[in-house]
């Protein structure tokens, strides 16, 4: 399995002692604490490294094109969200775990004209894709991103990085695809269904970065641990 970062990445780490803010929550995987942001993504503060599961910029532009009413601006919104967290966390590297432009119809002008300009503001910024299901249609991120593209699994650390759930030996897998969510309920004990972040004995599922995705409810097993992200806090289920 190789190592998803190189040598030159390596070199340019900074030193740092992370604090977690009070809306972020801390769970211990594979022995090293990870950061769980409200934004939706994980960090891991020993490689100063953010890792974002299924991004799908361009979606709802896919969705209009094909005549279907949807939001607009959330392309501009999900990089407010990743600019907030890389400001927080002085991330020197982001791993995208699949997914990252939504199929053909997603590479509209605007979209990625809102990632050039985002990726402008980050020149530094180590970026490295693990190509996921719908990665495989819409094609690499334009080679202007300087976003380094792999297979899936790839070694950070202790983790295996890939875009689908599943074991990998000899590490502990972090993935993406499955969008998972939880229910929760209100002060008036009226049921939420929420994002989550789902942790197994073998592998943890993040949940979907991007707006306007469909999400799956998850059945936890006793020994699992879920964190739900909901009034933009993470906190344990």
């Amino acid at each position: 399995m190789r190592a998803i970062f190189g040598r030159a990445d390596i070199a340019a780490l900074p030193e740092l002692t992370y604090k977690p803010s009070p809306a972020e929550a801390v769970a211990e995987v594979a022995g090293e604490p990870l950061a769980l942001l409200p934004e939706r993504l994980a960090y891991w503060p020993r490689e100063a490294v953010l890792i974002v599961a299924d991004a799908h910029f361009g979606k709802p532009a896919t969705v209009r094109a094909a005549g279907v009413a949807a939001p607009r601006g959330t392309t501009a919104d999900n990089l407010e969200r990743l600019d907030a967290a890389l400001a927080r966390t002085r991330a020197s590297r982001i791993a995208f775990l699949g997914d990252f432009l939504h199929p053909q119809r997603g590479r509209a002008p605007g979209t990625l004209e809102a990632l050039a300009a985002w990726r402008a503001r980050h020149p530094r910024l180590a970026l490295v894709l693990v190509r996921g299901s719908h990665d495989a249609r819409s094609g690499d991120p334009p080679a202007a991103l300087g976003c380094n593209v792999v297979g899936e699994p790839c070694g950070l650390g202790p983790f295996a990085l890939r875009h689908e759930p599943g074991e990998v030996a000899g590490a502990y897998a972090l993935a993406g695809h499955v969008h998972p969510s939880f229910t929760v309920r209100g002060r008036a004990n009226e049921t939420h269904r929420v994002p989550c972040f789902w942790f197994g004995p073998r592998w943890g599922i993040l949940p979907a970065f991007g707006d306007f995705t469909a999400s799956a409810p998850i059945v936890p097993a006793p020994q699992d641990r879920v964190f739900v992200v909901a009034d933009d806090r993470v906190q344990a289920a």
